[in-house]
Formats: structure tokens, sequence, C-alpha cells
């Protein structure tokens, strides 16, 4: 038994069955994947960027950053999806992360699942995130057969909120103050979007 996030555990058959139930996806340029110790570097790098950072209450420190890659690595193998690490497919570079997860208890729309994204800042641009998404909530109305998904953003991350328009989620109008922000930062009123099955279902057919 692995006692260690990063470990590499001796083959055995309950751990190779354990692995093929980890969730995977592909879009076009990119795959959606189990994290692996070689993106910590760059994840600390993003992480560490003021301006990645800028809606988040603090820039990470390394040891911050690692406890947070291990978090969602243990999450993806807990529930065989999760903010799924991204790589480029032309040269399998880490990019940052696009995927599920449960929302925190304290929020007013909890218990619900939401979308998330957070891309180094060399990628942005170039439509990853929209790409990235797109495929995520495919899998999550289509395969994982959710009823919704919400998303929500500090209201001057502007780009955050295209991109949720760009996905047709829909602003629900219930701005919140986020409980993990200060009080008094202009950070801390989130706006909130959701889509439902049925709205996804519209835009696909």
């Amino acid at each position: 038994m692995c006692t260690e996030a990063w470990s590499v555990c001796r083959p055995s058959y309950k751990v190779m069955v354990f692995m093929l139930e980890i969730i995977e996806l592909k879009t076009n340029r990119l795959k959606l994947r189990q994290w692996k110790e070689s993106d910590l570097p760059p994840f600390a790098e993003m992480t560490s960027d003021p301006e990645v950072m800028k809606y988040f209450p603090n820039p990470l420190s390394r040891t911050k950053s690692d406890e947070l890659a291990h978090k969602i690595q243990s999450l993806i193998s807990t529930h065989g999806w999760g903010l799924w690490a991204v790589e480029e497919l032309k040269n399998n570079k880490f990019i940052g992360f696009v995927g599920l997860h449960k929302t925190l208890p304290e929020l007013p729309f909890s218990p619900s699942i939401e979308i998330g994204w957070r891309l180094s800042r060399k990628y942005w641009g170039k439509g990853y995130a929209s790409e990235a998404a797109k495929e995520v909530l495919k899998h999550a109305f289509g395969v994982l057969d959710l009823p919704e998904i919400y998303s929500f953003a500090a209201v001057n991350n502007s780009r955050s909120i295209a991109l949720m328009a760009r996905l047709t989620m829909h602003n629900t109008r219930q701005n919140f103050e986020h409980p993990s922000v200060s009080v008094g930062s202009p950070n801390r009123e989130h706006v909130l979007f959701k889509l439902t099955k049925e709205q996804w279902r519209k835009t696909t057919v």
C-alpha cells in the first residue's frame, strides 16, 4: 500500500484496477489527466505568479502549492474525476488545471459541483481553457449525469466571467461573499453562474 501521494507503488492487481477507474479526457490539443510528480515545479511557478493569482487570496509558496497539488491528486484518486492536470498534446507540457470540484460546504449553493480552471499565464489567449472546459461539461452531463454545474469568480475577474458566458452558463444574479476571502477585499464579492443539463443539451443539438 502506498502511503505517499507521489510514491511509485509496486504493481499489483488491486492497484491496476484502481488506476483504470481514473478518468482521462482528450480534446484536439489537450489531455486532461491525473497529476504527475513532474507537474509540481511548473504548478508552483504558476501559483506564485501574482497575475495568475490576482483574484485569489494570495500567491502560494512552494510548500502550499505542492500541498494543493497533492490534495487535488488525492481527490481524483478517490472520485475518478476532479481538477485534472492539463497538458498540451503537441509537447506533453503541463499548462494548468481544468475540471470539477465539490464546493465548500459553507458556500450558499452547496452541496454542488463546480467547474474551475487555472492556467499558466504563457498559455492564456489560446482558447485552451474554453476547449478543456467544454470537454469537462460534456463529461459531467453526458457521462456522470450531473443535473447542474456551477462556476463562480470575483466580480472583477472579467476573464473568467467571459469564459463562463462562452460556455453558455447563466448568471444567476445571486452574488455572494466568498468566506475564504478577507472582509473588505475587492475580491470578496463573487458572481455565480450555473448551467443545467437541460440547458447544455439545447446548446449541443
